[in-house]
């Protein structure tokens, strides 16, 4: 009998009933995924089935996710920084009105969690 391709390959088979069923591993790194990868995965699972389907079984979809995550991360923190400093969101603001800073930072933070939100995950 002649091989498949599969089996040419190094593939293999396991008879389960009358069928002949392929033995498939998923290689693929056990990346941590933060915050935002979860959202991207969350997002392209519901919208963007082609993209989600053609990364699993590429097995380069924890790699994506995780590359997804790092950029935004790093959007994400880089734009607090800038935004306080441009509005004056100060170590010592805080050390002389906690509440104040709280509220300024939270302001800024939701900010700019709708920014990367808009910017990466959703694109």
């Amino acid at each position: 009998m002649k091989k498949t391709i599969f089996e040419q390959m190094g593939g293999t088979y396991t008879k389960v009933g009358d069928y002949y069923l392929p033995n498939l591993l998923l290689a693929e790194k056990g990346t941590e995924i933060g915050l935002w990868g979860q959202r991207h995965l969350r997002y392209i699972k519901q919208h963007r089935k082609v993209l989600y389907t053609n990364l699993l079984t590429s097995g380069k979809l924890n790699g994506y996710l995780s590359d997804i995550d790092k950029q935004a991360e790093d959007m994400f923190f880089r734009l607090v920084k800038q935004i306080a400093e441009r509005e004056g969101v100060t170590e010592q603001l805080k050390a002389n009105n906690q509440m104040e800073w709280v509220a300024h930072m939270n302001n800024i933070r939701s900010r700019v969690t709708e920014i990367v939100t808009h910017d990466i995950i959703f694109n």
